[in-house]
Protein backbone atom coordinates (compact mmCIF):
# COMPACT_ATOMS: atom_id res chain seq x y z
CA UNK A 1 0.00 0.00 0.00
CA UNK A 2 1.26 3.45 -0.87
CA UNK A 3 1.64 5.94 1.90
CA UNK A 4 0.17 9.40 1.42
CA UNK A 5 2.85 11.99 1.85
CA UNK A 6 1.59 15.25 3.35
CA UNK A 7 3.81 18.21 2.81
CA UNK A 8 3.22 21.67 4.27
CA UNK A 9 1.21 22.82 1.26
CA UNK A 10 -1.17 19.86 1.51
CA UNK A 11 -1.67 20.38 5.24
CA UNK A 12 -2.53 24.03 4.77
CA UNK A 13 -4.89 23.17 1.91
CA UNK A 14 -6.77 20.64 4.02
CA UNK A 15 -6.96 23.10 6.89
CA UNK A 16 -8.39 25.81 4.63
CA UNK A 17 -11.04 23.45 3.31
CA UNK A 18 -11.99 22.44 6.87
CA UNK A 19 -12.30 26.05 8.02
CA UNK A 20 -14.39 27.00 5.01
CA UNK A 21 -16.83 24.18 5.77
CA UNK A 22 -17.08 25.26 9.42
CA UNK A 23 -17.68 28.89 8.67
CA UNK A 24 -20.53 28.27 6.25
CA UNK A 25 -22.03 25.12 7.75
CA UNK A 26 -24.98 27.09 9.10
CA UNK A 27 -25.75 28.34 5.60
CA UNK A 28 -25.95 24.85 4.14
CA UNK A 29 -29.29 23.35 3.19
CA UNK A 30 -30.11 20.41 0.92
CA UNK A 31 -26.67 20.43 -0.61
CA UNK A 32 -26.70 24.13 -1.42
CA UNK A 33 -24.47 26.73 0.16
CA UNK A 34 -25.73 30.32 0.49
CA UNK A 35 -23.17 33.05 0.85
CA UNK A 36 -24.37 34.93 3.91
CA UNK A 37 -21.18 36.67 5.02
CA UNK A 38 -22.40 37.61 8.49
CA UNK A 39 -23.65 34.14 9.47
CA UNK A 40 -20.55 32.79 11.23
CA UNK A 41 -19.78 30.39 14.01
CA UNK A 42 -19.28 31.70 17.54
CA UNK A 43 -15.62 32.63 17.17
CA UNK A 44 -16.54 34.89 14.25
CA UNK A 45 -19.56 36.60 15.80
CA UNK A 46 -20.47 40.04 14.42
CA UNK A 47 -19.98 43.11 16.55
CA UNK A 48 -22.20 46.14 17.03
CA UNK A 49 -21.83 48.51 14.11
CA UNK A 50 -22.31 52.06 15.34
CA UNK A 51 -24.87 54.12 13.45
CA UNK A 52 -26.71 51.17 11.89
CA UNK A 53 -30.01 50.13 13.48
CA UNK A 54 -30.82 46.43 13.14
CA UNK A 55 -34.42 45.21 13.35
CA UNK A 56 -35.44 41.55 13.36
CA UNK A 57 -38.97 40.13 13.23
CA UNK A 58 -39.65 36.57 14.32
CA UNK A 59 -42.78 36.53 12.30
CA UNK A 60 -44.87 35.43 9.35
CA UNK A 61 -46.64 37.06 6.40
CA UNK A 62 -48.01 39.84 8.63
CA UNK A 63 -44.44 40.91 9.47
CA UNK A 64 -43.74 40.74 5.74
CA UNK A 65 -46.61 43.16 5.12
CA UNK A 66 -45.40 45.51 7.84
CA UNK A 67 -41.63 45.82 7.44
CA UNK A 68 -40.36 44.41 4.16
CA UNK A 69 -41.66 47.07 1.79
CA UNK A 70 -41.55 50.68 2.99
CA UNK A 71 -39.78 50.84 6.34
CA UNK A 72 -36.33 50.99 4.77
CA UNK A 73 -37.32 53.93 2.55
CA UNK A 74 -38.88 55.88 5.40
CA UNK A 75 -35.70 55.50 7.45
CA UNK A 76 -33.56 56.43 4.46
CA UNK A 77 -35.43 59.72 4.06
CA UNK A 78 -34.42 60.64 7.61
CA UNK A 79 -30.83 59.58 7.07
CA UNK A 80 -31.16 56.50 9.29
CA UNK A 81 -29.16 53.44 8.25
CA UNK A 82 -30.96 50.19 9.01
CA UNK A 83 -30.79 46.46 8.52
CA UNK A 84 -34.13 44.64 8.45
CA UNK A 85 -34.49 40.92 8.99
CA UNK A 86 -37.62 38.80 8.82
CA UNK A 87 -37.68 35.16 9.94
CA UNK A 88 -40.53 34.14 7.69
CA UNK A 89 -42.88 31.19 7.65
CA UNK A 90 -46.36 31.95 6.33
CA UNK A 91 -48.95 31.68 9.10
CA UNK A 92 -46.32 30.87 11.74
CA UNK A 93 -47.63 30.93 15.31
CA UNK A 94 -45.68 31.40 18.53
CA UNK A 95 -46.20 27.69 19.19
CA UNK A 96 -44.57 26.81 15.85
CA UNK A 97 -41.60 29.08 16.59
CA UNK A 98 -41.08 27.22 19.88
CA UNK A 99 -41.25 23.89 18.10
CA UNK A 100 -38.63 25.07 15.63
CA UNK A 101 -36.40 26.20 18.48
CA UNK A 102 -36.63 22.80 20.18
CA UNK A 103 -35.70 21.00 16.97
CA UNK A 104 -33.26 23.72 15.82
CA UNK A 105 -35.22 23.47 12.58
CA UNK A 106 -33.87 25.21 9.51
CA UNK A 107 -37.40 25.97 8.37
CA UNK A 108 -37.32 29.71 7.81
CA UNK A 109 -36.96 31.93 4.82
CA UNK A 110 -34.61 34.62 6.09
CA UNK A 111 -35.40 37.88 4.29
CA UNK A 112 -32.74 40.52 4.83
CA UNK A 113 -32.49 44.15 3.73
CA UNK A 114 -29.01 45.62 4.08
CA UNK A 115 -28.06 49.31 4.50
CA UNK A 116 -27.71 49.70 0.73
CA UNK A 117 -31.37 48.70 0.29
CA UNK A 118 -30.59 45.34 -1.24
CA UNK A 119 -33.10 42.64 -0.35
CA UNK A 120 -31.95 39.02 -0.29
CA UNK A 121 -33.87 35.90 0.63
CA UNK A 122 -32.01 32.95 2.16
CA UNK A 123 -33.95 29.66 2.42
CA UNK A 124 -33.47 27.04 5.08
CA UNK A 125 -32.40 29.01 8.14
CA UNK A 126 -32.96 28.47 11.84
CA UNK A 127 -33.85 31.01 14.51
CA UNK A 128 -30.51 30.38 16.19
CA UNK A 129 -28.49 31.15 13.06
CA UNK A 130 -30.34 34.39 12.39
CA UNK A 131 -30.14 35.56 16.00
CA UNK A 132 -26.37 35.25 15.70
CA UNK A 133 -26.18 36.80 12.24
CA UNK A 134 -26.43 40.38 13.54
CA UNK A 135 -26.12 42.39 16.72
CA UNK A 136 -29.87 43.04 16.63
CA UNK A 137 -31.06 46.27 18.28
CA UNK A 138 -34.76 45.35 18.08
CA UNK A 139 -36.40 41.92 18.02
CA UNK A 140 -40.14 41.61 17.58
CA UNK A 141 -42.67 38.91 18.43
CA UNK A 142 -46.19 38.48 17.09
CA UNK A 143 -48.89 35.86 17.16
CA UNK A 144 -50.36 34.30 14.03
CA UNK A 145 -53.46 36.17 12.93
CA UNK A 146 -55.75 33.21 13.69
CA UNK A 147 -54.85 33.49 17.39
CA UNK A 148 -53.92 37.17 17.57
CA UNK A 149 -56.87 37.94 19.82
CA UNK A 150 -56.64 34.78 21.94
CA UNK A 151 -54.49 35.63 24.94
CA UNK A 152 -54.32 32.04 26.19
CA UNK A 153 -52.34 31.05 23.08
CA UNK A 154 -49.88 33.89 23.65
CA UNK A 155 -49.56 33.10 27.33
CA UNK A 156 -48.83 29.45 26.52
CA UNK A 157 -45.98 30.13 24.08
CA UNK A 158 -44.50 33.64 24.29
CA UNK A 159 -42.55 33.27 27.58
CA UNK A 160 -40.75 30.15 26.35
CA UNK A 161 -39.81 31.78 23.04
CA UNK A 162 -38.67 34.92 24.82
CA UNK A 163 -36.42 32.98 27.19
CA UNK A 164 -34.70 31.30 24.27
CA UNK A 165 -34.25 34.51 22.30
CA UNK A 166 -33.03 36.42 25.33
CA UNK A 167 -30.44 33.73 26.08
CA UNK A 168 -29.26 33.49 22.45
CA UNK A 169 -29.21 37.09 21.22
CA UNK A 170 -25.89 38.94 21.03
CA UNK A 171 -26.80 42.48 22.02
CA UNK A 172 -27.29 42.87 25.80
CA UNK A 173 -29.11 46.16 25.18
CA UNK A 174 -31.62 44.76 22.68
CA UNK A 175 -35.14 46.17 22.87
CA UNK A 176 -38.07 43.81 22.51
CA UNK A 177 -41.15 44.58 20.44
CA UNK A 178 -44.65 43.13 20.47
CA UNK A 179 -46.42 43.64 17.15
CA UNK A 180 -50.13 44.34 17.55
CA UNK A 181 -51.47 43.06 14.24
CA UNK A 182 -54.76 43.98 12.55
CA UNK A 183 -58.31 42.68 12.36
CA UNK A 184 -59.55 41.10 9.16
CA UNK A 185 -61.71 42.94 6.63
CA UNK A 186 -65.39 42.48 7.35
CA UNK A 187 -65.94 40.57 4.09
CA UNK A 188 -63.11 38.05 4.57
CA UNK A 189 -63.67 34.31 4.28
CA UNK A 190 -60.74 33.48 6.57
CA UNK A 191 -61.45 30.25 8.47
CA UNK A 192 -60.49 31.86 11.80
CA UNK A 193 -62.86 34.82 11.51
CA UNK A 194 -65.73 32.96 13.23
CA UNK A 195 -63.48 32.78 16.31
CA UNK A 196 -64.30 36.49 16.64
CA UNK A 197 -68.01 36.17 15.78
CA UNK A 198 -67.08 37.13 12.20
CA UNK A 199 -67.00 40.73 13.37
CA UNK A 200 -64.12 43.08 12.67
CA UNK A 201 -64.51 45.26 15.76
CA UNK A 202 -64.79 42.21 18.00
CA UNK A 203 -61.54 40.91 16.54
CA UNK A 204 -59.84 44.30 16.87
CA UNK A 205 -60.84 44.57 20.53
CA UNK A 206 -59.53 41.07 21.25
CA UNK A 207 -56.21 41.85 19.54
CA UNK A 208 -55.77 45.07 21.53
CA UNK A 209 -56.53 43.30 24.81
CA UNK A 210 -54.16 40.43 24.01
CA UNK A 211 -51.34 42.76 22.99
CA UNK A 212 -51.70 44.79 26.19
CA UNK A 213 -51.47 41.65 28.31
CA UNK A 214 -48.50 40.39 26.28
CA UNK A 215 -46.50 43.47 27.24
CA UNK A 216 -46.97 42.45 30.89
CA UNK A 217 -46.16 38.80 30.25
CA UNK A 218 -42.55 39.43 29.18
CA UNK A 219 -40.37 42.58 29.30
CA UNK A 220 -41.59 44.32 26.15
CA UNK A 221 -40.02 47.72 25.43
CA UNK A 222 -42.18 48.79 22.48
CA UNK A 223 -45.72 47.95 21.45
CA UNK A 224 -46.25 48.67 17.75
CA UNK A 225 -49.99 49.33 17.26
CA UNK A 226 -50.33 48.47 13.58
CA UNK A 227 -53.81 47.07 14.21
CA UNK A 228 -54.99 50.38 15.62
CA UNK A 229 -53.44 52.29 12.72
CA UNK A 230 -55.34 50.14 10.22
CA UNK A 231 -58.56 50.50 12.23
CA UNK A 232 -58.07 54.28 12.35
CA UNK A 233 -57.63 54.30 8.58
CA UNK A 234 -60.86 52.41 8.10
CA UNK A 235 -62.76 55.40 9.51
CA UNK A 236 -61.52 57.52 6.60
CA UNK A 237 -63.12 57.70 3.17
CA UNK A 238 -61.07 54.66 2.16
CA UNK A 239 -63.28 52.59 4.44
CA UNK A 240 -62.70 48.86 4.77
CA UNK A 241 -60.36 48.74 1.78
CA UNK A 242 -56.98 48.17 3.40
CA UNK A 243 -56.64 44.50 2.49
CA UNK A 244 -56.04 42.50 -0.64
CA UNK A 245 -58.77 40.21 -1.96
CA UNK A 246 -58.27 37.57 0.74
CA UNK A 247 -59.45 40.07 3.36
CA UNK A 248 -56.57 39.62 5.80
CA UNK A 249 -53.23 40.49 4.20
CA UNK A 250 -52.67 44.21 3.76
CA UNK A 251 -53.22 46.06 0.53
CA UNK A 252 -49.85 46.28 -1.23
CA UNK A 253 -49.87 50.07 -1.39
CA UNK A 254 -51.85 51.99 1.23
CA UNK A 255 -52.18 49.10 3.71
CA UNK A 256 -48.51 48.19 3.82
CA UNK A 257 -47.50 51.86 3.86
CA UNK A 258 -49.74 52.52 6.88
CA UNK A 259 -48.10 49.62 8.74
CA UNK A 260 -44.59 50.79 7.88
CA UNK A 261 -45.35 54.33 9.06
CA UNK A 262 -46.48 52.87 12.38
CA UNK A 263 -43.27 50.86 12.78
CA UNK A 264 -41.15 53.85 11.81
CA UNK A 265 -42.71 56.17 14.36
CA UNK A 266 -42.76 53.56 17.15
CA UNK A 267 -39.08 52.70 16.77
CA UNK A 268 -37.53 56.03 15.86
CA UNK A 269 -39.82 58.40 17.75
CA UNK A 270 -40.32 60.67 14.75
CA UNK A 271 -43.70 61.39 13.22
CA UNK A 272 -44.22 60.16 9.68
CA UNK A 273 -46.75 62.93 9.01
CA UNK A 274 -45.48 65.11 6.19
CA UNK A 275 -42.74 62.76 5.06
CA UNK A 276 -42.06 62.83 1.33
CA UNK A 277 -41.54 59.14 0.67
CA UNK A 278 -44.55 57.23 -0.57
CA UNK A 279 -44.82 54.08 -2.66
CA UNK A 280 -45.71 54.28 -6.33
CA UNK A 281 -49.45 54.40 -6.92
CA UNK A 282 -50.33 56.17 -3.66
CA UNK A 283 -51.96 59.59 -4.04
CA UNK A 284 -51.05 62.56 -1.86
CA UNK A 285 -54.45 62.26 -0.16
CA UNK A 286 -53.99 58.56 0.62
CA UNK A 287 -50.45 59.20 1.83
CA UNK A 288 -51.77 61.70 4.34
CA UNK A 289 -54.40 59.21 5.54
CA UNK A 290 -51.77 56.53 6.14
CA UNK A 291 -49.33 58.84 7.90
CA UNK A 292 -51.96 60.38 10.16
CA UNK A 293 -53.54 57.01 10.97
CA UNK A 294 -50.14 55.76 12.13
CA UNK A 295 -49.46 58.91 14.15
CA UNK A 296 -52.85 58.72 15.85
CA UNK A 297 -52.21 55.06 16.71
CA UNK A 298 -48.91 55.89 18.37
CA UNK A 299 -50.67 58.55 20.45
CA UNK A 300 -53.60 56.25 21.35
CA UNK A 301 -52.50 52.65 20.70
CA UNK A 302 -55.45 50.92 22.34
CA UNK A 303 -58.42 52.76 20.87
CA UNK A 304 -59.74 53.87 17.51
CA UNK A 305 -59.35 57.53 16.59
CA UNK A 306 -61.99 58.74 14.14
CA UNK A 307 -60.30 60.36 11.13
CA UNK A 308 -62.81 63.16 10.75
CA UNK A 309 -60.47 65.27 8.61
CA UNK A 310 -60.31 62.51 6.02
CA UNK A 311 -63.96 61.76 5.48
CA UNK A 312 -64.42 63.90 2.39
CA UNK A 313 -64.80 67.56 1.50
CA UNK A 314 -62.25 70.31 1.01
CA UNK A 315 -59.94 68.07 -0.95
CA UNK A 316 -59.32 70.57 -3.73
CA UNK A 317 -59.26 69.87 -7.48
CA UNK A 318 -59.13 66.29 -8.71
CA UNK A 319 -55.80 65.17 -10.13
CA UNK A 320 -57.55 62.98 -12.71
CA UNK A 321 -61.08 62.06 -13.74
CA UNK A 322 -63.36 59.86 -11.64
CA UNK A 323 -64.98 57.29 -13.95
CA UNK A 324 -68.28 55.67 -12.92
CA UNK A 325 -69.51 52.34 -14.31
CA UNK A 326 -73.24 51.86 -13.77
CA UNK A 327 -73.55 48.45 -15.46
CA UNK A 328 -72.86 46.29 -12.38
CA UNK A 329 -70.23 44.46 -14.39
CA UNK A 330 -66.56 44.39 -13.38
CA UNK A 331 -64.51 46.78 -15.46
CA UNK A 332 -60.86 47.79 -15.38
CA UNK A 333 -59.22 49.26 -12.27
CA UNK A 334 -59.58 52.78 -13.63
CA UNK A 335 -63.39 52.53 -13.36
CA UNK A 336 -65.48 52.64 -10.19
CA UNK A 337 -68.07 49.88 -10.32
CA UNK A 338 -71.40 51.06 -8.95
CA UNK A 339 -72.29 47.57 -7.87
CA UNK A 340 -75.97 47.88 -7.04
CA UNK A 341 -78.93 49.50 -8.77
CA UNK A 342 -80.74 49.45 -5.41
CA UNK A 343 -80.30 51.92 -2.55
CA UNK A 344 -77.04 50.92 -0.92
CA UNK A 345 -74.18 52.06 1.23
CA UNK A 346 -71.52 54.55 0.23
CA UNK A 347 -69.03 53.50 -2.44
CA UNK A 348 -65.61 55.11 -1.94
CA UNK A 349 -64.43 56.48 -5.25
CA UNK A 350 -61.03 56.32 -6.92
CA UNK A 351 -59.72 58.44 -9.76
CA UNK A 352 -58.67 56.95 -13.09
CA UNK A 353 -55.16 56.41 -11.69
CA UNK A 354 -56.57 54.10 -9.01
CA UNK A 355 -56.18 56.46 -6.04
CA UNK A 356 -58.89 57.18 -3.48
CA UNK A 357 -59.90 60.83 -3.69
CA UNK A 358 -62.10 61.32 -0.64
CA UNK A 359 -65.39 61.13 -2.55
CA UNK A 360 -68.26 58.72 -2.15
CA UNK A 361 -71.33 57.73 -4.16
CA UNK A 362 -74.61 56.46 -2.74
CA UNK A 363 -77.65 55.28 -4.70
CA UNK A 364 -80.65 56.69 -2.85
CA UNK A 365 -83.51 55.82 -5.26
CA UNK A 366 -83.37 52.61 -7.25
CA UNK A 367 -83.17 51.83 -10.94
CA UNK A 368 -85.32 49.02 -12.34
CA UNK A 369 -82.39 46.75 -13.15
CA UNK A 370 -79.52 46.03 -15.53
CA UNK A 371 -79.72 46.06 -19.33
CA UNK A 372 -77.06 44.16 -21.27
CA UNK A 373 -77.91 45.28 -24.81
CA UNK A 374 -75.54 48.19 -25.11
CA UNK A 375 -72.85 48.57 -27.79
CA UNK A 376 -69.65 46.52 -27.72
CA UNK A 377 -67.72 49.27 -29.46
CA UNK A 378 -68.01 53.00 -28.80
CA UNK A 379 -66.28 56.16 -29.87
CA UNK A 380 -66.42 58.64 -26.99
CA UNK A 381 -63.95 60.57 -24.83
CA UNK A 382 -64.65 58.00 -22.08
CA UNK A 383 -62.65 55.34 -23.94
CA UNK A 384 -64.91 52.66 -22.46
CA UNK A 385 -64.04 48.97 -22.52
CA UNK A 386 -66.78 46.63 -23.68
CA UNK A 387 -67.47 45.58 -20.10
CA UNK A 388 -68.61 49.15 -19.40
CA UNK A 389 -70.39 50.09 -22.64
CA UNK A 390 -72.52 46.93 -22.94
CA UNK A 391 -74.29 47.26 -19.60
CA UNK A 392 -76.43 50.01 -18.13
CA UNK A 393 -78.89 50.68 -15.34
CA UNK A 394 -82.36 51.54 -16.61
CA UNK A 395 -85.71 52.82 -15.39
CA UNK A 396 -89.21 53.10 -16.81
CA UNK A 397 -91.15 56.25 -16.01
CA UNK A 398 -94.40 55.72 -17.98
CA UNK A 399 -95.61 52.13 -17.71
CA UNK A 400 -94.92 49.00 -15.71
CA UNK A 401 -92.01 46.80 -16.59
CA UNK A 402 -91.20 43.81 -14.45
CA UNK A 403 -94.17 44.65 -12.26
CA UNK A 404 -93.02 48.15 -11.36
CA UNK A 405 -92.80 51.75 -12.56
CA UNK A 406 -89.56 53.54 -11.76
CA UNK A 407 -90.23 57.18 -12.47
CA UNK A 408 -86.76 58.38 -11.51
CA UNK A 409 -83.51 57.10 -10.10
CA UNK A 410 -81.21 59.10 -7.83
CA UNK A 411 -77.62 58.93 -6.65
CA UNK A 412 -75.57 61.36 -4.57
CA UNK A 413 -71.87 62.17 -4.87
CA UNK A 414 -70.54 63.42 -1.54
CA UNK A 415 -67.28 64.67 -0.10
CA UNK A 416 -66.89 67.34 -2.78
CA UNK A 417 -65.11 70.64 -2.21
CA UNK A 418 -67.83 73.26 -1.99
CA UNK A 419 -65.37 75.99 -3.00
CA UNK A 420 -64.87 74.68 -6.54
CA UNK A 421 -67.18 73.54 -9.35
CA UNK A 422 -67.45 70.21 -11.15
CA UNK A 423 -68.42 68.84 -14.54
CA UNK A 424 -70.28 65.54 -14.90
CA UNK A 425 -70.55 63.94 -18.35
CA UNK A 426 -72.95 61.07 -19.07
CA UNK A 427 -73.21 58.18 -21.53
CA UNK A 428 -76.27 55.96 -21.93
CA UNK A 429 -77.13 53.43 -24.63
CA UNK A 430 -79.66 50.77 -25.63
CA UNK A 431 -78.67 48.96 -28.80
CA UNK A 432 -80.94 47.76 -31.59
CA UNK A 433 -83.75 50.29 -31.13
CA UNK A 434 -84.87 53.29 -33.16
CA UNK A 435 -87.47 55.09 -31.05
CA UNK A 436 -86.50 58.15 -29.01
CA UNK A 437 -85.32 57.11 -25.56
CA UNK A 438 -84.18 60.48 -24.39
CA UNK A 439 -82.76 60.40 -20.88
CA UNK A 440 -82.58 63.46 -18.65
CA UNK A 441 -79.76 63.91 -16.12
CA UNK A 442 -80.45 66.61 -13.49
CA UNK A 443 -77.44 67.60 -11.35
CA UNK A 444 -78.23 69.69 -8.28
CA UNK A 445 -75.98 71.27 -5.67
CA UNK A 446 -76.16 74.99 -4.91
CA UNK A 447 -77.24 75.31 -8.53
CA UNK A 448 -78.92 72.90 -10.93
CA UNK A 449 -77.69 71.88 -14.37
CA UNK A 450 -79.85 69.66 -16.62
CA UNK A 451 -78.68 67.80 -19.75
CA UNK A 452 -80.43 65.33 -22.09
CA UNK A 453 -79.25 62.48 -24.31
CA UNK A 454 -81.11 60.22 -26.75
CA UNK A 455 -79.78 56.81 -25.73
CA UNK A 456 -81.31 54.80 -28.60
CA UNK A 457 -78.53 52.86 -30.40
CA UNK A 458 -76.04 55.41 -29.14
CA UNK A 459 -72.34 54.67 -29.69
CA UNK A 460 -70.69 58.07 -29.79
CA UNK A 461 -72.59 60.81 -27.98
CA UNK A 462 -72.14 62.07 -24.43
CA UNK A 463 -73.64 65.08 -22.65
CA UNK A 464 -71.95 67.19 -19.99
CA UNK A 465 -73.41 69.13 -17.07
CA UNK A 466 -70.85 71.85 -16.40
CA UNK A 467 -69.96 74.17 -13.52
CA UNK A 468 -72.02 72.41 -10.87
CA UNK A 469 -71.48 73.90 -7.43
CA UNK A 470 -71.82 71.39 -4.53
CA UNK A 471 -74.26 72.24 -1.76
CA UNK A 472 -73.13 73.30 1.72
CA UNK A 473 -72.61 69.65 2.70
CA UNK A 474 -70.34 69.01 -0.29
CA UNK A 475 -72.95 67.00 -2.21
CA UNK A 476 -74.20 66.87 -5.77
CA UNK A 477 -77.48 64.97 -6.27
CA UNK A 478 -78.04 63.42 -9.71
CA UNK A 479 -81.58 62.48 -10.78
CA UNK A 480 -82.03 60.30 -13.89
CA UNK A 481 -85.38 60.01 -15.67
CA UNK A 482 -87.00 60.04 -19.09
CA UNK A 483 -86.64 63.26 -21.05
CA UNK A 484 -89.52 65.29 -22.45
CA UNK A 485 -88.87 63.94 -25.97
CA UNK A 486 -88.84 60.30 -24.90
CA UNK A 487 -91.37 58.47 -27.11
CA UNK A 488 -90.97 54.98 -25.73
CA UNK A 489 -94.20 53.53 -24.33
CA UNK A 490 -92.52 52.46 -21.10
CA UNK A 491 -90.48 55.62 -20.84
CA UNK A 492 -87.21 53.66 -20.68
CA UNK A 493 -84.16 55.69 -19.66
CA UNK A 494 -80.53 54.57 -19.31
CA UNK A 495 -77.31 55.35 -17.53
CA UNK A 496 -74.24 53.44 -18.63
CA UNK A 497 -71.29 55.54 -17.47
CA UNK A 498 -70.33 58.97 -16.14
CA UNK A 499 -67.18 61.02 -15.76
CA UNK A 500 -66.62 63.50 -12.92
CA UNK A 501 -63.98 66.22 -13.24
CA UNK A 502 -63.24 69.39 -11.28
CA UNK A 503 -62.68 72.86 -12.69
Amino acid sequence: MKRIQLNNINIWLLLAIFLNISIFQSCKNDGNVYNLPDAKESEYLPTKKEGIIKILAIGNSFSEDAIENNLYDLAKEKGIEIIIGNLYIGGASLELHNSNVERNASSYSYRKITPDGKRTEYPGFSIQTVLKDEYWDYISFQQASDFSGMYETVEASLPQLFEYVNATKLNPDVKYIYHQTWAYAQNTNHAAFPNYDSDQLTMYGAIVSTAQKATELIPIDILIPTGTAIQNSRTSVVGDNFNVADGYHLDRVIGRYTAACTWFEAIFGESSVGMAYKPEGLSVFETSIAQNAAHMAIQKPNEITEMTDFQGGGGGPLESAVLLDFGNNAASESWNQINSFLPSGRINLKDSLGSFVGLGLTVTERFNGVNGDGPRETNTPFDMPETVSRYSYFGNSKAEFGGMIIEKSVFVINGLDKNITYNICFFGARGGVSDNRETKYMCKGNNEVVVRLNTSSNTSNIVCAENISPDESGNITVTVTAGENNSNGNGFYYLTAARLMSN
